[in-house]
């Protein structure tokens, strides 16, 4: 079976800008083009060059220093629009005129004129694009609301005229998957003229169905898909050039007879470049290059993924610019995602260290955070990995205070079979909890240094607390971590007491 290329047309730069609240300026628009240009799209079209003299200039720079793909600009069918695209894209290597008229009852009330008249603009745009360019291409501007046979009779006369390329767009969103598949199929059974013509499609998000638009048509003849990074664009965008392409590229059963010439290697840097651009975050459910796209938190999941990825991945996360996926240990998670990531720690347990890990310090963790992070494991392990024999045991702790309130704070301790109780006032939690400690324990220790710092960020962060305790010429470091601070800050002392507990019992052995 031949297979035939779907070339891709990216207009981020064109129909991305008119998302509200973007502009770019000429040098970021000619960083995202020379990334489009390494991700190997075919056609960008590169802006609207009537609109501003600084679009102008942008169109003009890109033309000027973009190699590799076709430069476009697009012209309203006036021929003022025409001649300033022209001169925008006259020293492009490969330049296209792209020229547009409404043409559904809708665009040609807005334009008070009959469907003759603008019958006679879009023939009289093609003719004089035509005459500074070989490739043009000609948009009757919201064709799915177009009626038919007229359609068809603009779309022929523009092909008369000499347009390459006859672009159908689905301007305000409103077809359905099925609907614009027989409509394309439509086209090509009845234009008389358009063999050798290269039929695109233009699909707009507003129903959600911008995508599967587009692959709908792809399906009934369409060879030109026009999109843009992120499926940016005016309201709810434009059909996103990362899933059309990965669609088509994972479906090659599917898709068998078509293919895109896409780098798709370089899908991921372009998201990024575009999203920084424009300021626009990308969903992090967003498909192909959401951030959990290749993520995976469900334990049933993860267990499935590290036995066999194509369990729950149908895209390599390689294939389009990334690492690798992503195992997010959270309070779904079980101990074969867990074992995993502790291993690529470096942090090797026994099935009983393992499990004993997972039930004291994991899934406390994970019910407080929603995702537990490296360094919140890395913490831990290093409390696990003492092996510190336990003389003092923190079983309780409460504390209380607040503006006009005496801070206090309640520890209960079992040292060795026996448990005991006390509270104590202080100079705010910590220092009440410290008192409270001492009382229970009754040694002459000194506190002799407090240090505290953020393991991981956000508001659920894990928090480190060293203590520098002294006792009888013996000083050691205790370390705690929790997301609770005086947490934290009692058991970085219950382990200095544990450590002065070990270093007595050496001494007198």
């Amino acid at each position: 079976m031949v297979t035939e290329k779907v070339y891709v047309f990216d207009t981020s730069l064109r129909d991305g800008e008119q998302a509200a609240g973007s502009r770019l300026g000429a040098r970021e628009k000619l960083g995202i083009a020379q990334q489009l240009a390494r991700l190997r799209v075919d056609i960008i079209e590169a802006g609207f060059p009537v609109s501003s003299p600084g679009e102008f200039e942008a169109v003009r720079l890109i033309a000027q220093k973009v190699e590799g793909p076709v430069i476009c600009a697009l012209a309203r069918a006036l021929p003022d629009d025409i001649i300033r695209a022209a001169d925008a894209v006259r020293n492009a290597y490969s330049p296209r005129i792209h020229t547009f008229i409404g043409t559904s009852p809708q665009h040609m009330d807005m334009l008070k004129r009959p469907p003759h008249a603008i019958l006679g603009m879009a023939v009289e745009s093609v003719e004089r694009a035509r005459s500074f360019c070989e490739d043009v291409e000609f948009s009757p501007m919201d064709a799915t609301r177009t009626e038919f046979d007229y359609l068809c009779e603009v779309i022929e006369a523009a092909i008369g005229a000499g347009a390459t390329i006859i672009n159908i767009p689905d301007t305000v969103g409103y077809a359905q998957p099925q609907q614009f598949g027989a409509l394309i199929k439509d086209i090509l059974r009845n234009i008389s003229n358009i063999q050798g013509i290269v039929l695109s499609v233009h699909c707009h998000n507003d129903l959600g169905l911008a995508v599967a638009n587009t692959l709908a048509a792809v399906d009934n003849g369409a060879r030109q898909v026009e999109c843009t990074i992120n499926g940016i664009g005016e309201r709810a965008g434009n059909a996103a050039l990362e899933e059309v392409v990965m669609a088509i590229r994972t479906r090659r059963d599917y898709y068998s007879d078509v293919a895109t010439g896409i780098d798709t290697r370089e899908i991921v840097r372009a998201s990024r470049l575009v999203a920084d651009a424009f300021g626009m975050i990308v969903p992090a459910n967003k498909a192909i290059v959401g951030a959990n796209a290749f993520a995976h938190s469900s334990g049933i999941h993860q267990d499935g993924f590290l036995k066999n990825p194509e369990t729950f991945e149908i895209i390599k996360p390689e294939d389009v610019g990334l690492d690798a996926s992503k195992i997010v240990l959270t309070a779904r998670s079980g101990r074969h995602a867990l074992q995993h990531r502790l291993e690529q720690l470096g942090y090797y347990l026994s099935d009983e260290e393992l499990g004993g890990f997972y039930e004291t310090q994991f899934l406390p963790l994970s019910d407080k955070k929603k995702e537990v992070y490296d360094e919140d494991l890395i913490a831990m392990m290093g409390d696990e990995m003492q092996d510190i024999s336990e003389t003092y045991h923190l079983k309780y702790l409460h504390t209380s205070g607040g503006t006009g309130a005496i801070p206090t704070a309640t520890v209960q301790i079992q040292i060795r079979d026996e448990v005991r109780q006390k509270a104590e006032c202080g100079d705010g939690p910590v220092d009440a909890t410290f008192k409270a400690i001492q009382a229970v324990v009754n040694l002459p220790t000194t506190l002799q240094q407090y240090a505290i710092r953020s393991v991981t960020s956000g508001t659920e962060a894990m928090g480190e607390v060293t203590v520098h305790l002294k006792e009888d010429g013996n000083v050691v470091i205790g370390r705690g971590v929790s997301t609770d601070i005086i947490e934290a800050s009692a058991k970085a002392y219950i382990d200095g007491l544990n450590k002065l507990a070990v270093r007595k019992k050496a001494s007198v052995e």
